[in-house]
């Protein structure tokens, strides 16, 4: 075995980790330079497994999250890490992806789940994910490379100066196409052999490849339809054309394994069973705080004091207390170019200002002082959030009392969270059985659902063409 070279590496932020050597993965039989310890590579996916937790990134069901779960323990129990500590989630993102941060956290999109139609291609997933924990890939990869990708996505849902399901998508997108097609092969070998010593039928592997690929497809035709360029699917499987020889292979040889090895044959439930009722699309799940006034349309927040009002106006936005003795009043210009918030206010403020300071709202920069002219007052403040410069106002008949209500106000601005975003009622997957008569083009035609027969032949996996026959279970989206 060659020697090992020992260097120390500092990761962004608050983490620091040192590759101290080498260790033999027990799923490969390599030598690989590692991080210093499996709990150093917990800690990292668990800071980030906390902070999705915290702004409320996972599905809001235990069963299905029970459900997912169950299964990947299951094929946990007979990989080369059976002892190993995995964590399996179900995220709340329409995106098609399933991905795995380091110390065994593994994360299933919802909007993977709705494509799936057994429990053997559910395990297709969850092994792949697996497969690339026990290879080890992302202590294999480049260190402070992949653990600052880790922190850097983890500090942009924790501000809330982005999207939670853009985060989340970015960072399976990044630690994606940093594996490779080797790393991806061998987490699909590894992923076929739990299968098949699990029990699953590793064929499932060719059958989800099959559905994703004709996502890429409607969605390449999409794009070209309407003049934009075509995205294309990220996560799981990325690499492979649907007629790849050395995945066939992979899955030929795991599924030749002596019977001998395969362990835990209980007969599995349907898998509708567990996922009738799935959310489809963008997610329903809202958690807003009272006292908090949102805008959806500019996508801000602020706290206010219980019992005040705000009002929205043509040209401003205005809270008051009850007594219309303070008030805090918010307009907006566009963002001057190459002027700092506390240069722009101060162009803009008349009277003497004292008590300046800069804010950092949520990761938003900004700056507040105190202007005072002819005996009275002003708490003012300027932020910039998309483009734009919000200025605030503040006044109080008491102004020395007033302002310790009106400060905080300001300070708590910041962009609304992806769960604190409005929705509607939404979209559901059902499980039915074909009636005698139908069409996938007549159950759609009813759906005030965008593209309607499309998305039931892409989630029934019949795109572009093709009719179940009667007494099938397919998938229907209802509202």
């Amino acid at each position: 075995m060659k020697p090992c070279i020992f260097k120390s590496i500092a990761l962004i932020g608050f983490l620091g980790i040192s590759i101290s050597g080498c260790s033999v993965n027990p799923a490969t039989g390599g030598a690989n330079i590692v991080l210093s310890t499996s709990s150093g590579e917990r800690e990292i996916g668990q800071k980030m497994y906390d902070e999705l937790k915290q702004q409320g990134g996972f599905y809001d069901d235990a069963e299905v999250q029970a459900y997912v779960s169950h299964v990947g323990q299951k094929l946990v129990s007979v990989s080369d890490m059976p002892d190993a500590e995995f964590t399996f989630t179900v995220i709340d993102n329409p995106a098609i992806n399933a991905y795995a941060t380091p110390g065994g956290f593994v994360y299933v999109n919802r909007g993977l789940l709705a494509y799936l139609d057994t429990e053997d291609e559910l395990a297709g997933v969850l092994a792949h994910e697996i497969g690339h924990v026990t290879a080890r890939h992302s202590a294999r990869q480049k260190t402070a490379k992949t653990t600052s990708k880790v922190l850097s996505v983890t500090a942009y849902i924790l501000t809330g100066s982005g999207n939670l399901a853009e985060a989340t998508d970015m960072y399976g997108a990044q630690l994606i196409s940093g594996y490779g097609r080797e790393m991806e092969l061998e987490a699909d070998s590894l992923g076929a052999r739990y299968m098949h010593k699990a029990g699953y039928d590793t064929d499932a592997l060719l059958a989800v490849i099959g559905v994703l690929k004709d996502q890429e497809t409607y969605q390449r035709a999409k794009a070209t339809a309407s003049g934009r360029s075509a995205g294309t699917y990220h996560g799981l499987y990325s690499t492979h054309p649907r007629n790849d020889k050395r995945l066939q292979e992979v899955i030929r040889t795991a599924s030749q394994l002596e019977e001998a090895e395969v362990e835990n044959l209980v007969p599995s439930e349907p898998l509708r069973t567990h996922l009738d009722g799935l959310v489809w699309g963008d997610s329903i799940q809202s958690k807003r705080e009272d006292n908090r006034f949102y805008h959806n349309k500019l996508g801000f927040t602020f706290a206010h004091p219980e019992n005040w009002t705000v009002a929205t106006r043509a040209d401003q936005i205005i809270a008051e207390d009850p007594g219309k003795m303070m008030s805090l009043s918010l307009t907006l210009s566009r963002e001057p170019k190459e002027q700092t918030p506390q240069a722009f206010l101060e162009s803009q403020a008349s009277g003497s200002l004292n008590e300046g300071k800069t804010l950092d709202n949520a990761g938003l920069t900004g700056y507040t002082a105190v202007a005072s002219a002819n005996g009275t007052s002003k708490r003012l403040a300027v932020i910039y959030f998309k483009g734009l410069a919000y200025r605030f106002e503040g006044t109080a008949s008491d102004f020395s009392s007033g302002d310790s209500l009106i400060l905080p106000m300001i300070e708590s601005f910041r962009p609304i969270h992806p769960t604190e975003k409005a929705v509607g009622d939404g979209y559901f997957v059902e499980f039915i059985q074909f009636p005698r008569g139908a069409t996938l083009a007549s159950l759609a035609a009813n759906s005030s659902l965008p593209n309607a027969e499309d998305q039931l032949r892409l989630i029934n996996g019949l795109y572009p063409e093709g009719e179940p026959r009667v007494g099938d279970w397919i998938k229907i989206i209802r509202e």
